[in-house]
């Protein structure tokens, strides 16, 4: 680590940031060796924008996401829904119709046509900051395998085969204690799930049944502590399993069609 980036990490660290020599070191990278860019991307840093608004890429699936300005940056966790994927269609040739309610990045849904060669798939997002990047993205990685419409969700027409969305699941009283690097520079509409952190999911109760194929799968993600009452959300659907994360924390519904 030469100085210049040693010496960003302890301002970093001593400003609070856990990461502080890993956000130094992707910094200094994404600087190329312009220290007052670098500079510049420390003083961000120090204001507790996440290090991906700042470089304007996240990895998800291995793959790089060009991400901005309202839109979610793609978690590690977010994988369950991509590994469940997975188990349910193991032998990945099938020629799948998928969707993402809430695409945001696209991430989700890129991911899933990079594990499904034959699959085709609609990303839904209703705010046109986000769906120029899941466009973007989608054009980078998916081979024109993949459709992002500018529409609220329950716009949807199925069938589709396998569902995605990571809805947003934070009660809304819970998003003024989120650390600031969520609560100050991610979308709002993004995080607040309603009073109780459930309203999305009532929606998806509502639409999923509508837009399942017989025998289809939905995916959605879960916010910690949020398992237990799930197997009452989905009345129209067979709740098949709630996968964990690496953390051990449930974090994907499976649900089937019937």
């Amino acid at each position: 680590m030469n100085d210049a980036v040693l010496a960003a990490a302890k301002m970093l660290a001593a400003a609070g940031i856990d990461s502080a020599r890993l956000d130094a070191r992707l910094l200094f990278e994404h600087a190329q060796g312009d220290s007052a860019a670098f500079a510049a991307g420390i003083a961000r840093r120090l204001n507790r924008e996440p290090v991906a608004a700042i470089t304007g890429v996240k990895e998800f699936w291995s793959l790089d996401f060009a991400v901005g300005p309202g839109v979610l940056i793609p978690r590690p966790d977010t994988e369950t829904l991509i590994e469940q994927a997975l188990v349910l269609y193991p032998g990945r040739n099938a020629p799948l119709r998928l969707a993402d309610l809430g695409t945001g990045s696209g991430a989700i849904l890129v991911a899933a046509l990079h594990e499904f060669p034959h699959a085709t798939g609609i990303g839904f997002e209703a705010s046109p900051q986000a769906l120029a990047y899941a466009a973007r993205n989608a054009a980078r990685h998916a081979g024109g395998r993949a459709e992002i419409r500018l529409a609220d969700w329950d716009e949807a027409e199925g069938p589709f085969d396998l569902v995605f969305s990571n809805p947003p699941y934070i009660p809304a009283a819970e998003i003024a204690a989120l650390q600031p690097e969520v609560r100050d520079h991610e979308p709002r509409a993004a995080l607040d799930g309603g009073a109780d952190g459930l309203d999305a999911y009532r929606s998806l109760a509502w639409l999923l049944p509508r837009i399942l194929a017989p025998g289809g799968h939905a995916l959605l993600e879960i916010g910690a502590g949020q398992a237990a009452v799930m197997a009452g959300l989905f009345p129209g659907l067979e709740l098949v399993r709630i996968a964990p994360d690496l953390s051990r924390i449930p974090r994907c519904v499976v649900l089937k069609a019937r």
